[in-house]
C-alpha cells in the first residue's frame, strides 16, 4: 500500500464566487470573470517567465467539497454515475483544474480571467497551457455526448442550461 501523500498550497484563489452556489461549473461558463491569484512569497520565484503565456492551468484542492461517495448525480444529468466519469468536486481526492486567460502579474498577485473557482480555493500549482501539448481530438466524451450538444451558456450566471 502506498504511504500518504500530502499537498501544501502554493497560494490562494480569490474570486466574486463566495460559495459553490452560483459558480460556473467550467471555466467556458465563466467567460470574462475576473479574479487573482496570490501566490506565497517562497515560491514567487517559480513565476519567473510565466508572463509570456496567455492561459495557464491552475491546479488546486476544492476546500469546501463534501467527502464523496463513488457515484454521484452530475448537475447535468439525473443518474448516479461514477465519480471518475465526472467533473464533480466530491470525489476521494478533491482536485480541481481550470484553465484561465493570464492578464498580468505584479509581484506575487497574478491577474486572471475565465475563473470558474470559489473565493478562497488553495492552490497547489500551475502549469502553462499550450494547445500544441493540451489539446487532442477525442472520438468520444461518454455520456456527455447527447448532452454536451444540448448545452449553451448563459451570460446571466454562466451555468450551462438544456
Amino acid at each position: 500500500m502506498m504511504s500518504e501523500i500530502k499537498y501544501k498550497p502554493i497560494g490562494i484563489i480569490h474570486s466574486p464566487f463566495k460559495e459553490p452556489k452560483g459558480t460556473p461549473i467550467q471555466s467556458a461558463g465563466a467567460q470574462g470573470v475576473k479574479g487573482t491569484v496570490e501566490i506565497f512569497p517562497e515560491y514567487v520565484e517559480g513565476l519567473k517567465d510565466l508572463e509570456g503565456f496567455s492561459h495557464i492551468i491552475l491546479i488546486y484542492h476544492f476546500h469546501l467539497a463534501r467527502r464523496g461517495t463513488l457515484k454521484v448525480k452530475p448537475y447535468m444529468d439525473n443518474k448516479l454515475r461514477g465519480v471518475f466519469a465526472t467533473r464533480a468536486p466530491s470525489r476521494p481526492n478533491p482536485i480541481g483544474v481550470s484553465i484561465v486567460r493570464l492578464i498580468e502579474i505584479k509581484g506575487n498577485i497574478l491577474h486572471i480571467q475565465d475563473v470558474d473557482i470559489i473565493d478562497g480555493t488553495p492552490l497547489l500549482d500551475i502549469k502553462p497551457y499550450v494547445p500544441e501539448f493540451d489539446v487532442r481530438n477525442v472520438e468520444k466524451i461518454g455520456w456527455l455526448e447527447k448532452r454536451v450538444k444540448k448545452l449553451h451558456i448563459t451570460k446571466d450566471d454562466g451555468r450551462f442550461l438544456k
